[in-house]
């Protein structure tokens, strides 16, 4: 880097700065657009882990996403339970 690049950098062109910013807002936009598919695909990856090792009834899982907050409700056999 010589003396002269330090006080007079390279200008980004703005073209490249706009496109970084359209790719964050349409990101952002197809995330908000989305959140029942979102919730389902995360349903159904947590039914697969419980599954590995518990049985359960995938009609007893109920997946909550509120903003930041997640809830899971899963509803246990009567077996495990008592034991």
């Amino acid at each position: 880097m010589s003396i002269l690049e330090y006080f007079f950098p390279k200008k980004t062109q703005s073209a490249s700065i706009a496109k970084e910013r359209l790719q964050i807002v349409v990101s952002h936009e197809n995330y908000q657009s989305k959140p029942a598919d979102f919730v389902q695909s995360l349903k159904d990856e947590l039914i697969d882990v419980i599954t590995k090792y518990t049985k359960v009834d995938q009609n007893q899982v109920q997946v909550f996403l509120d903003g930041s907050v997640l809830e899971l409700n899963v509803v246990l056999p009567e077996e495990l339970e008592n034991s």
